[in-house]
């Protein structure tokens, strides 16, 4: 990591932070604005972006007053004359912007990262997808530039602040995983889960796909991605174990057997009021702070790995890299889909994987157009074989 701009000072000589928000009506994008309404020292909204709840951001638009916004243009949001409508790969260019949060889903952070990190933006990110699909070529990019990541998602935040500037005495990482309401029971049992019962997680609140992926381990896949490119570490520095209460988010042991763990309770005010305030830490005012005799017992166990189909593939994919990864993020976001809309079942969702990963020709992943070429045939050739299965 690089060094990143003071908190009460940015490097453009503002007394506070000019935050834009890619996906400010999801459930990070309003936690972000949550922060921000209680330090409005610190905080400026400069940009908002959003895509179908138009009626939200225009609520969000009337209290924050962004220079920019952008939405599905399906849909209309009025606006001042103060105020321009902007794509967001424009939005995160701006001269003004100290800061960009990508609270987005899918592929939809992807191009808007690209275009922050070619401008040195410092960038807070929740998307897993645009790191996993595109690792090695972002990884290029923050080679040539000195833009500042800072991690979100709270197992890549938490093994982050443990790090700190302890990398080269590393011994491995281990993210924990919940499990999702499935942990005790064996993957061939769940052919007939509905999808109300794969949202019910049991201890994290989230949007309908990262439910299911949670619930399928998959989003713990794309986490172990993501960290491998995020602190580029080795694939055999990364250990995963289940860990029922989400309340130690990651852990880091060193070469001389001591470990450093992150506790808070599972929920993302922390890891994004974290990010915004960085390397400074601001108060928790709308909750208490954490007292540890309320975690009561804390429980850790082994992975099977064979429960879990499709852990197992996005881990093979990111060793095999190349546009697997692409292949993997984009056949993931159909099958969900399609799971959630009724039209396959549960366990259909790793078999399309399976079968999706196992047709694709990898090209290098060195090129933005070769992944989003990746990822547009795995979409295509996903949406046929959920078809068949309907």
């Amino acid at each position: 990591f690089s060094t990143c701009n003071n908190l009460l000072l940015c490097s453009t000589g503002r007394p506070m932070k000019n935050i834009v928000i890619l996906g400010s009506t999801g459930s990070i994008g309003r936690q972000t604005l949550e922060i921000i309404r209680e330090f409005p020292k610190y905080f400026n909204v400069l940009g908002l972006a959003a895509w179908n709840n138009t009626d939200l951001l225009h609520r969000q638009i009337k209290e924050f007053s962004p220079s920019y916004v952008f939405y599905n243009q399906q849909a209309l949001v009025p606006l001042t004359e103060k105020q321009a409508f902007i794509p967001m790969e424009e939005m995160v260019c701006s001269p003004d912007a100290d800061l960009i949060m990508i609270a987005t889903t899918g592929k939809a952070g992807l191009l808007p990262l690209v275009k922050a990190l070619e401008q040195n933006k410092d960038i807070a990110f929740a998307n897993k997808e645009p790191l996993v699909m595109a690792g090695e070529y972002i990884k290029q990019l923050r080679e040539k530039h000195s833009g500042f990541f800072l991690p979100v998602d709270s197992e890549p935040s938490a093994i982050w602040q443990c790090l700190e500037s302890s990398l080269s005495e590393l011994a491995h990482v281990t993210i924990t995983a919940s499990g999702g309401p499935f942990r005790n029971r064996p993957h061939s049992s769940l052919e007939n889960v509905t999808p109300e019962q794969a949202l019910k997680h049991p201890t994290w609140s989230m949007g309908k796909r990262i439910t299911i992926d949670s619930a399928l381990l998959m989003n713990k896949g794309f986490e172990v991605i993501e960290s491998r490119w995020l602190f580029d570490i080795s694939w055999d520095k990364i250990n995963v174990v289940l860990h029922p209460q989400s309340i130690v988010h990651s852990m880091v042991t060193f070469i001389d057997g001591s470990v450093k763990a992150l506790l808070c309770p599972p929920n993302m005010r922390i890891p994004i009021q974290y990010a915004l305030s960085y390397p400074k830490r601001l108060p928790i005012i709308s909750e208490k702070v954490t007292d540890p005799v309320d975690f009561g017992t804390l429980n850790f166990e082994p992975l099977d790995i064979e429960n879990y189909p499709c852990f197992k593939l996005a881990i093979h994919a990111g060793k095999q890299g190349q546009t697997f990864p692409a292949v993997l993020t984009a056949s993931d976001e159909v099958a969900v889909e399609s799971f959630l809309q009724n039209r396959i079942k549960f366990t259909d969702i790793p078999k399309l994987l399976e079968t999706v990963l196992a047709e694709h020709t990898p090209t290098s992943a060195f090129s933005l157009q070769s992944i989003l070429s990746a990822d547009q045939w795995a979409r295509t050739r996903t949406e046929e074989l959920a078809k068949q299965l309907n």
